[in-house]
């Protein structure tokens, strides 16, 4: 079975927006691995407009399932993972004033950079992994970091989706393909929801992990959170 890991982001977006601490992040990291999730994501920016620093210490003692922090290694976000030391760091290379993530690492042009946070991350026993575009070079580029997985970036996949355009998940299970024979894991993100995750997982063969925000909490505004993670995992089996 594909984990789900649940991205609390928008729970403290939320939080932010008033002041004060509620929602309870927290709290809600609890409810959610209680509810069945079977990781917890975060991904803390400079200017921390919606989970901070704090945040993810704060967390630590209280996700026992998966800890995924993602993020681009800056100075700042690496000597919060050393010191934080969640179960996975999953580098994204994100403008500062990026809304969201919005494209893959080029895992051949900044190869030497990627393998030397790696190594880092790896000999403090912090499993790595890269986020990537389904290109099939950026996967064998992926390799060469020593990365331990890619998180497939699966953006253009639930566009396209939600055109009708299936077709569209052909990159990606070629690149899961690739990627298994290479002998990386595989973990998958991005724009994933209670609509299109079934077929996802279904043609992505040895996919391990996923990571769901904003459509998860969009969800959960209707159908409750625990009722939404329990729909996933169904969707995940």
């Amino acid at each position: 079975m594909t984990k789900l890991s649940v991205n609390i982001n928008k729970i403290a977006t939320l939080r932010n927006s008033r002041g004060g601490n509620v929602p309870n992040v927290v709290q809600f990291a609890k409810d959610v691995q209680r509810f069945g999730a079977e990781g917890v994501t975060i991904h803390p920016r400079p200017d921390e407009r919606h989970i901070r620093y704090q945040d993810a210490r704060d967390l630590k003692p209280v996700v026992y399932t998966e800890y995924n922090i993602e993020g681009n290694p800056v100075d700042s976000f690496m000597k919060l993972v050393l010191e934080v030391k969640p179960t996975q760091v999953t580098l994204v290379p994100d403008a500062e004033d990026a809304i969201t993530s919005n494209a893959g690492w080029d895992t051949i042009k900044h190869k030497d950079f990627l393998a030397d946070v790696i190594k880092e991350f790896q000999q403090n026993g912090i499993r790595t992994s890269i986020f990537v575009d389904p290109v099939l070079k950026q996967i064998e580029g992926a390799k060469e970091t020593g990365t331990d997985r890619i998180e497939l970036y699966t953006e253009s996949f639930a566009h396209q989706y939600s055109l009708g355009n299936k077709n569209a998940v052909k990159p990606f299970t070629e690149s899961a393909e690739l990627a298994h024979e290479l002998g990386l894991g595989i973990n998958a993100g991005h724009d994933l929801s209670l609509e299109n995750i079934k077929f996802f997982k279904d043609h992505i063969p040895n996919l391990l992990e996923v990571s769901i925000g904003h459509a998860l909490i969009a969800e959960s505004l209707y159908l409750g959170i625990e009722n939404v993670v329990q729909m996933y995992l169904q969707r995940l089996k």
